[in-house]
């Protein structure tokens, strides 16, 4: 039996050499994690859609989105992630509504942070530490 796909949209914003990423509540799958916002598409939606939905709920981001940047794909153990990272700008500060917090980190920093395998292997590949 195969095991279910997710397609999940994420964006890479930077600001001054910074990139913004959000920590996933207790209650979240993969709980108190760090992650590049974003989050499902839905049935009948366009990733472009989905990243400004998402954005706009978690942190009341008002976004621009930009190209597709990288795709992941990720097997978990139940299911595996279609993960698409957008180039995406944004003129706001994030609220933590639907986040634990949210930080600008600088990428000699990211290793301070744990990421989920999707999204790991997504800041290896921006960052240059993964062809």
């Amino acid at each position: 039996m195969s095991k279910p796909h997710i397609r999940v949209v994420a964006a890479e914003i930077e600001r001054d050499g910074r990139f913004l990423i959000t920590q996933r509540s207790e209650r979240a799958t993969m709980p108190l994690l760090w992650e590049f916002p974003g989050g499902r598409v839905e049935e009948g939606e366009s990733d472009e859609a989905a990243l400004a939905r998402e954005l706009q709920e978690e942190m009341a981001l008002e976004v621009l989105v930009h190209e597709q940047i990288l795709h992941v794909r990720h097997d978990y153990p139940r299911y595996t992630v279609d993960f698409v990272v957008y180039r995406v700008e944004t003129d706001g500060e994030p609220e933590t509504i639907r986040v634990r917090d949210a930080r600008w980190v600088s990428p000699d920093e990211f290793d301070q942070y744990e990421f989920p395998g999707a999204d790991q292997a997504s800041v290896a590949r921006l960052l240059g530490l993964n062809p």
